[in-house]
């Protein structure tokens, strides 16, 4: 890479540490820390919903999928996302800022307390917790891999560099700083991304041939689904979108927690949605049409950077690498923060009651020395990746597949239709969940893992098996207790009562 893309790069990396520190000044205690103390814009919250929603996973890992299957990538991936978040809209996000506003909550496991039991709350808390340290260090993998092809840095190197100045802006501005830097980097990436598009397009000969370049492609760039990315792996892929992207993932929620009433929630989540559904088009046509620009490439997770380094002149390649990372920055910067939330307010207090992260005047110091030790554990395990099944292994076959068992109760215990479905129903999903994921580890061989339905079985089976074990046990053994009752009642108050709320009478203490 030239001095002049370092250049560009090194600026990307100041921008970002000094806008977190610009935002610094906005929080003031761990509500702002945590959920920008209530007040984000529907805007700001739906760009920041989406660049957290996706890493530079999506560059290496994706892009090696979009260069060997085409447009199928597009359909199991983005689209399921976008019908995910469209679905979800209706319930999800309202019911998010309808917790805050009632019951005071600002980490998304606060209310399972009240609604399960402490149990239940520690199980979840704990478990996703250390599940996300490993999704976070594909993240950082990821980065470090674009790195190591643009400019030759070592791996090691490259996870801290991303991991130390996403650090640093995380510690110091916490969520506003987040959704801050995730405009920048929304705007900086849609510029990468579009330069790289009109490069590729004029290589290719022009506007025409956006639709004439299929027919130089492989008939399976043209079917909608192709090898183990079926139609059945997408709809169950949706399922576990559905849950993961309207809070299940914990930095989503904050999201939706951090709107200042619903309406603005579920704006936000729309906004998501349509991101989703336009700006992958843009993003993964240079990666489908690769197999003409680089026919004989070996490493088909290198074709967005190939093609990157080849059409694009010097300066901007450092633009486009910008944009890369900047969606791997965005999505670890959230998790941080979101797990930050979990351990301060959900864990320590159970156990560490009378430490002074468990109290009101010194839990802003504690969510930054916890958020600071979340991503050096993180980048710990991103060093560790090729162990682990490399990028894809970690974020499909890990993470895509614990992250139902933890979102069912979650996501299903906000609905009032399931609120016969108490803590038994919640542990007996969680724990039939990982039961699942084991099974599927021992049972099914990596030959099997990679056929159509072996595929399907190792992604979803565990989620499937959660949310078929929680809806049984709550129609067989249905459990309600006083609080989850008067918790319902509580989220269902006006509009009025809810602003009272905010202002500071606790209904859920009184």
């Amino acid at each position: 890479m030239s001095q002049l893309s370092w250049l560009v790069l090194s600026c990307y990396f100041v921008l970002m540490l000094a806008v977190g520190l610009w935002v610094r000044s906005r929080v003031k205690d761990a509500k702002d820390f945590f959920t920008a103390g209530g007040k984000m814009p529907w805007w700001l919250a739906g760009i920041s919903h989406h660049m957290s929603g996706y890493s530079s996973a999506a560059f290496v890992g994706y892009a090696a999928i979009a260069y060997s299957d085409g447009i199928s990538l597009y359909l199991w991936w983005a689209c399921s996302i976008a019908i995910a978040l469209l679905i979800g809209s209706f319930v999800f996000p309202g019911q998010w800022v309808r917790l805050r506003l009632y019951t005071g909550m600002i980490s998304p496991l606060e209310y399972l307390k009240a609604r399960y039991s402490v149990g239940v709350q520690q199980v979840l808390a704990i478990s996703g917790t250390l599940l996300k340290v490993f999704d976070v260090g594909a993240k950082w993998t990821a980065s470090a891999l674009l790195l190591n092809f643009y400019a030759g840095v070592p791996i090691f190197w490259g996870v801290l560099l991303t991991g130390g100045v996403t650090l640093v802006y995380s510690v110091v501005g916490g969520l506003w700083a987040d959704a801050v830097t995730d405009l920048s980097q929304f705007l900086i990436q849609l510029v990468s991304g579009l330069l790289i598009f009109v490069a590729v397009v004029a290589r290719l000969g022009g506007v025409h041939s956006l639709w004439t370049v299929w027919k130089q492609l492989p008939a399976s760039h043209h079917m909608p689904f192709h090898g183990k990315y079926t139609l059945t792996f997408m709809l169950v892929y949706t399922i576990i979108n559905l849950l993961s992207y309207n809070g299940g993932t914990w930095s989503l929620a904050q999201r939706f927690l951090a709107s200042p009433d619903e309406q603005s929630a579920i704006r936000s989540s729309r906004l998501s949605a349509a991101l989703y559904v336009v700006w992958p088009l843009v993003l993964f046509f240079p990666m489908w049409v690769a197999p003409v620009l680089l026919p004989h490439l070996v490493d088909p997770s290198q074709s967005y950077a190939r093609l990157s380094q080849e059409l694009l002149p010097h300066g901007l390649i450092g633009l486009v690498l910008a944009g890369l990372i900047a969606h791997s920055m965005a999505m670890t910067s959230s998790d941080a923060n979101a797990i930050a939330a979990v351990v301060i307010r959900d864990i320590v207090p159970v156990f560490f009651p009378h430490s002074s992260a468990a109290q009101e005047q010194g839990q802003l110091f504690a969510a930054r020395v916890f958020t600071f030790c979340f991503l050096l554990a993180s980048m710990i395990v991103a060093l560790l990746a090729p162990h682990m099944g490399g990028v894809l292994g970690l974020i499909l076959l890990w993470y895509a597949a614990l992250v139902g068992p933890i979102a069912v109760p979650m996501l299903f215990g906000m609905l009032p239709a399931l609120r016969r479905c108490g803590s038994r129903a919640a542990l007996l999903s969680y724990v039939s969940g990982l039961i699942a994921f084991v099974a599927t580890k021992v049972f099914l061989s990596p030959q099997m893992q990679e056929s159509a339905n072996g595929f399907v079985l190792a992604v979803g089976g565990p989620t499937l098996v959660s949310v078929f074990v929680f809806l049984i046990s709550g129609l067989i053994a249905p459990q309600q207790t006083p609080q989850s009752m008067e918790l319902f009642r509580s989220i269902q108050h006006s509009s009025s009562s809810a602003m009272m709320k905010e202002a500071g009478i606790s209904l859920s203490k009184g």
